[in-house]
């Protein structure tokens, strides 16, 4: 399938991608992981990444970190040559990139406000090597709750909070990194329909608000479909689709997934 060209949304025409990369290939001895994927994202875009478990959904956003070695023509993130960063520059590079992932990654016996406040912990100074947060981020990180709409629940402990609220948190958390890109891997497979909407809906307007790229894994194509800007499909490392959302139909889906494709419409 040849794939249409893709237009980045207006306001960021003029602006530089904040991921650019060109013939991306990872290998496990003789496993071929990715196997030329190029990939473009600019700033506020939402990309969606389709594909079955061991596509290189996964493998993909953990080059964009150096988080797996990898080779390519080109990869920056951010304006930095992911291949040449090292030591503090590495360190660096990856207090840029947020995560969000499927088991919201919180300490349990924290309250909500704490776990935010976690992910200030890079460019927090010494102070908060031994516990202490100033009240400069505490008020960042409560503005941040209300942000997510958990400003009433800031003193809980995060175990008592439901699956939905703590994915809010952990995103809450990621903001307080000021990050430049957000990587959510499988974020709402264990949330329900209305849930997994909930949070989607939040990242993409966080995408907005900030100019700050999201890339999502997802499994289920009608979310892709309703909640991302572009999506790209990965099939056995390589990329088989590279389109705007709408433009993902029944041909494009049984392209990403073969035979399989009526299990992931729901």
């Amino acid at each position: 399938m040849t794939a249409p060209v893709i237009r980045p949304p207006r306001s960021s025409i003029v602006s530089p991608p904040v991921i650019a990369g060109r013939n991306i290939r990872v290998t496990f001895g003789d496993n071929i992981a990715l196997d030329g994927v190029d990939l473009t994202v600019r700033p506020g875009e939402v990309v969606g990444l389709l594909g079955h478990s061991g596509s290189g959904k996964s493998t993909l956003m953990k080059t964009l970190t150096r988080l797996t070695d990898f080779t390519a023509d080109e990869l920056t993130v951010a304006g930095r040559d992911v291949a040449q960063q090292n030591g503090s520059d590495l360190r660096s590079l990856r207090s840029d990139v947020g995560y969000v992932f499927q088991h919201f990654n919180l300490v349990p016996r924290l309250s909500a406000l704490t776990n935010v406040l976690t992910g200030g912990l890079y460019d927090a100074g010494a102070v908060n090597l031994i516990g202490g947060f100033g009240r400069t981020q505490r008020v960042e990180a409560l503005e941040l709750l209300r942000r997510v709409g958990l400003e009433g629940k800031a003193s809980q402990q995060s175990r008592t909070l439901s699956g939905g609220e703590q994915q809010r948190v952990a995103i809450a958390r990621t903001l307080m990194q000021h990050p430049k890109l957000i990587l959510a891997d499988e974020p709402v497979a264990s949330l329900d329909p209305r849930l997994a909407g909930t949070i989607l809906t939040l990242l993409r307007e966080i995408a907005r608000e900030r100019q700050v790229p999201v890339i999502v894994s997802l499994h289920v194509v009608g979310l892709a479909r309703k909640y991302t800007d572009r999506v790209i499909g990965l099939r056995d490392g390589r990329t088989v689709f590279n389109s705007r959302a709408e433009e993902l139909n029944e041909e494009a889906v049984s392209t990403i997934y073969g035979e399989h494709a009526d299990i992931v419409e729901q």
